[in-house]
């Protein structure tokens, strides 16, 4: 049977929106999860979350924080760093004194470097501290041992860096491949190449070597063409041929069903812009405006928020409302699942 957008519609929203399970098996399963700090209602990590794990409350992930230190390709871990040699110079400092003290507030690396017995390598600028830590933390230099008023505070992170050889670092590029092509797939040609590229993000150490890495991808998915556009996913994974359930579900702008918006106007038909960031006066939806997913059509978009421990909601839709008593019911439902995420009253 040939495979139609319709198809393609449902692979993603069965395979994406899998039926609720532990917090560790739905990590286990993603393997990647977006984060972002902005909480309208909640962070995008909860909202994410509480289609995928059964009982999800907002924050629930919190009381998980995991770094993992980057291995290297034939390069010894205090050369590692990608940066010029005064910043390897101060991040080496820095890295002493946070060790020296067991743990540190950016406040305390801040009037050291800044005011102590160390010169000033930031001018004065104390937002250049912050900006350094956090660096050397995405590298897997510190690790976040608690936060202070939300302000991380940092410990070193000792390990022992690994030294691959270079099939050895392809094969780890690939499975980071594989990896983001499950949370996002089926994928648009155009759309996969635009997310192994962005691999350089995830493994800075290893950008040489990420031009390789979609044309070995290619090969290992299945695929199709669908109205003259080349499609991929995992080989393994069943294109659905029943009919989707009748459920509404609220969706944050970074889900993986919608994360890629060239592939959500290819299986959609409109435009769907995060505008969190765009000046209110220009907003078209809203500042936090939420897809929704009605079976495995997205019709419209909701803004939700909290006042007065109550659930504020104002919907769009991309055509009118849909006059069906399950839907109606549907969109009730989805709206109660949030409250109760959300911990406010019905």
């Amino acid at each position: 049977m040939p495979i139609t957008p319709d198809h393609l519609r449902r692979l993603l929203v069965s395979q994406s929106l899998f039926p609720p399970t532990t917090l560790k098996r739905a990590l286990h399963r993603m393997q990647f999860l977006q984060a972002d700090p902005i909480r309208a209602p909640a962070r995008a990590q909860d909202l994410i979350l509480r289609h995928r794990v059964k009982d999800y409350r907002a924050s629930d992930l919190e009381r998980q924080i995991l770094m993992h230190p980057r291995a290297d390709c034939r390069v010894p871990a205090e050369n590692r760093l990608p940066w010029p040699a005064a910043r390897r110079k101060r991040a080496q400092l820095l890295l002493e004194f946070v060790r020296e003290r067991g743990s540190v507030h950016p406040r305390e690396v801040d009037e050291y470097f800044s005011h102590g017995k160390v010169k000033n390598y930031w001018g004065g600028n104390s937002n250049a501290t912050t900006h350094l830590l956090d660096a050397m933390h995405y590298q897997g230099l510190l690790r976040v041992t608690r936060r202070e008023a939300g302000i991380r505070v940092y410990a070193a992170h000792e390990h022992v860096a690994e030294v691959l050889d270079q099939a050895a670092c392809d094969a780890r590029l690939d499975a980071l491949a594989d990896a983001a092509i499950r949370i996002y797939a089926p994928l648009p040609l155009r759309s996969l190449g635009f997310l192994l590229r962005r691999l350089r993000y995830a493994a800075p150490q290893w950008e040489s070597r990420i031009a390789g890495v979609t044309e070995r991808a290619k090969h290992r998915l299945a695929n199709t063409q669908v109205e003259g556009t080349d499609w991929y996913w995992p080989g393994e994974w069943k294109v659905p041929r029943g009919q989707p359930d009748d459920v509404v579900r609220l969706l944050a702008p970074f889900d993986p069903v919608v994360w890629d918006r060239w592939r959500f106007e290819k299986l959609w038909g409109w435009t769907y812009r995060f505008e969190a960031y765009t000046p209110a006066r220009k907003r078209v939806r809203g500042y936090y405006a939420m897809p929704m997913l009605w079976r495995d059509q997205v019709i419209g978009w909701g803004n939700l928020s909290v006042k007065d421990d109550s659930l504020q909601v104002d919907f769009g839709y991309v055509k009118s409302t849909p006059r069906d008593r399950v839907f109606a019911q549907g969109l009730e439902e989805e709206l109660e699942r949030m409250r109760t995420f959300l911990g406010v009253a019905s």
